[in-house]
C-alpha cells in the first residue's frame, strides 16, 4: 500500500458504500473520509465513510499495516481494491488487497470522536463546530430527513397543479403589519428582509392559481426558545378558486402524508439511526373549533383560557394528547381563530365575525402550521385596513392585484425545521437547523 497524491486520468468509476454488494469479486475504486480505524496485531481495518455509508477496508501487508496505522481519522481516502463478501463487514462486504491514496489530510481533530455511535458532545459546542459535527451520522441523519421531507412536499404539489415560484426576501415594507423585522440599508433606502412570502404569493395565485415556495424568512422576535429562530425555512403554499379554508386544510393533509412517506423511502437509514416513529396521517385529520377548544380546556384542566385570543404552549400539549387518546391522531386541527390574533388578510368565518376561517395544525405537542382562507375582493381590504387603523397606501403595491379580480383562495405555512424536530424527537430547534441564526448566533 502507498499513501501517494491523487492518481489523475483513472479509468475505475467510484462506486459507494452501498453499491459493493453488485461487485463482489471485482476491482473497484472507493472514496471517502476514514471514519474509524482498528489497528490489530496481524491486520488494520480502516472504516471509509462516504455519503452513502460505511465501507470496511482489510489491510494485511505488512508494511501497508504500518502505513495505515499512521492515518489519522478524517482523512480523505481514495481506496482501489477488491470486493469480498464478509457478514461481519458492515453491510457485509468489504474491500481487500488495498492501495490506498491520501486526497487530503486533516491539520486539526475534530470537536468530538466522530465514529462515537452517540454524539459526546453538547450543543453549542455543535454548533461552534457545525461544519465538521455535522459529519457525525446521528447529526447529519436529521437533515437527511429533512431533505426528504422537503422532496416529498414537492412532490405532492407538483402532482396537484402547483407551480413553484421564488420570491425576493428583501422587501420595501412590513410584510405582514408587524414590527418585528430586520431593517437593512438597500443602497440608501430602506427595506427589511422579509418576514414571509405571503403578500407575493396571493398575488401569484392571480397568474398560476395554485402555487408552493420553499425558502428562508426572517423573524426580529427577541426569544430565546427551544422552539423559535430568527430565520427559518418555510413551506409555503397557496391556491385558488377554493370555498373555504377546509379546501387548503385537504391539501394539507395531502401534503403531510407526501412528505411523511417520503421521509420513510428516502431516508430509511436516517430513519433507523434516530429511531424515528413516523406518524400515521389520517384520511380526515380531526379538527376542533378555538372555542370548543377553549371550553375542553377549562373543563379539564386549573385554567380557564376562555377569553384569550390564542393558544399557550401548555394548552397545545393538552389537546394534543387529546387528539392521540380520543382520535388516534398525532395531528390536530384547530379552526375558527379570533380575528384580533390573525393577519388583516385572513377571511372572517361567516355567521360568527369574531372568529375566523384560519387554522393551526398541532403535531405532537406544538403548533407547527398555520393557514386559512384570505379576504379576495379589494372593497374588504380598505374595509379590514380602516378597523385597524392602518393606511392602504401602506400596502399599495400588494393591493393592485386585488384591483384586477383575485379569486377566492387560501394557504398555509409550514415550518421545515419545527417539522424535522418533531419527527425525531430533538429537544431544541437548531439540532434540525443548518447553522441557526437566533438571538446569540451569527456564526458560523
Amino acid at each position: 500500500m502507498m499513501i501517494s497524491p491523487k492518481l489523475i486520468g483513472s479509468s475505475t468509476a467510484r462506486i459507494l458504500a452501498v453499491d459493493l454488494s453488485r461487485h463482489v469479486g471485482e476491482e473497484v475504486v472507493i472514496e471517502g473520509w476514514l471514519h474509524r480505524k482498528r489497528v490489530l496485531k496481524s491486520v488494520v481495518f480502516l472504516i471509509l465513510r462516504d455519503r452513502s455509508g460505511l465501507s470496511q477496508v482489510v489491510v494485511g501487508e505488512p508494511r501497508a499495516m504500518a502505513e495505515a496505522g499512521a492515518l489519522t481519522e478524517e482523512t480523505v481516502l481514495r481506496i482501489s481494491g477488491t470486493v469480498t463478501e464478509n457478514p461481519q463487514a458492515p453491510g457485509g462486504f468489504e474491500v481487500t488487497s488495498p492501495v490506498v491514496t491520501s486526497l487530503s489530510g486533516r491539520v486539526a481533530p475534530p470537536p468530538f470522536d466522530l465514529y462515537r455511535p452517540t454524539v459526546p458532545a453538547t450543543l453549542p459546542t455543535i454548533l461552534d463546530h457545525a461544519p465538521v459535527a455535522l459529519r457525525h451520522p446521528r447529526l447529519r441523519a436529521q437533515h437527511a430527513i429533512s431533505a426528504a421531507s422537503v422532496a416529498g412536499f414537492r412532490a405532492c404539489l407538483d402532482s396537484l397543479g402547483f407551480t413553484e415560484v421564488h420570491t425576493p426576501k428583501v422587501v420595501a415594507s412590513a410584510t405582514e403589519s408587524g414590527a418585528n423585522v430586520f431593517a437593512i440599508d438597500w443602497f440608501g433606502s430602506d427595506a427589511y428582509l422579509a418576514q414571509s412570502p405571503q403578500f407575493f404569493k396571493q398575488a401569484m395565485v392571480g397568474v398560476f392559481e395554485r402555487v408552493y415556495e420553499t425558502g428562508p424568512v426572517f423573524r426580529a422576535e427577541p426569544h430565546d426558545t427551544a422552539r423559535h429562530l430568527a430565520q427559518y425555512t418555510s413551506l409555503d403554499v397557496e391556491l385558488g378558486f377554493i370555498t373555504d379554508h377546509r379546501e387548503v386544510m385537504a391539501v394539507l393533509r395531502e401534503v403531510l402524508a407526501a412528505m411523511t412517506a417520503s421521509v420513510r423511502k428516502r431516508a430509511t437509514e436516517a430513519c433507523t439511526l434516530l429511531e424515528v416513529d413516523l406518524p400515521e396521517v389520517p384520511e380526515r385529520i380531526p379538527e376542533i373549533h378555538f372555542a370548543d377548544a377553549q371550553a375542553l380546556l377549562a373543563q379539564h384542566t386549573s385554567e380557564d383560557p376562555r377569553g384569550e385570543p390564542d393558544l399557550a404552549p401548555a394548552h397545545e400539549r393538552f389537546l394534543s394528547e387529546w387528539a392521540l387518546r380520543e382520535h388516534g391522531s398525532d395531528f390536530l386541527f384547530v379552526t375558527g381563530y379570533p380575528m384580533v390574533k390573525r393577519p388583516f388578510y385572513t377571511h372572517p368565518e361567516p355567521g360568527r365575525e369574531a372568529h375566523s376561517n384560519s387554522f393551526d395544525l398541532l403535531f405532537r405537542g406544538l403548533e407547527l402550521v398555520t393557514g386559512g382562507q384570505r379576504l379576495h375582493r379589494y372593497d374588504d381590504y380598505l374595509a379590514a385596513l380602516a378597523e385597524r387603523g392602518e393606511s392602504p397606501e401602506t400596502y399599495m403595491g400588494y393591493l393592485a392585484a386585488f384591483r384586477h379580480g383575485m379569486p377566492p383562495h387560501g394557504g398555509f405555512a409550514l415550518g421545515l425545521e419545527r417539522w424535522t424536530a418533531r419527527l425525531t424527537g430533538a429537544d431544541n430547534i437548531r439540532r434540525t437547523t443548518l447553522f441557526p441564526r437566533d438571538l446569540h448566533r451569527l456564526t458560523p
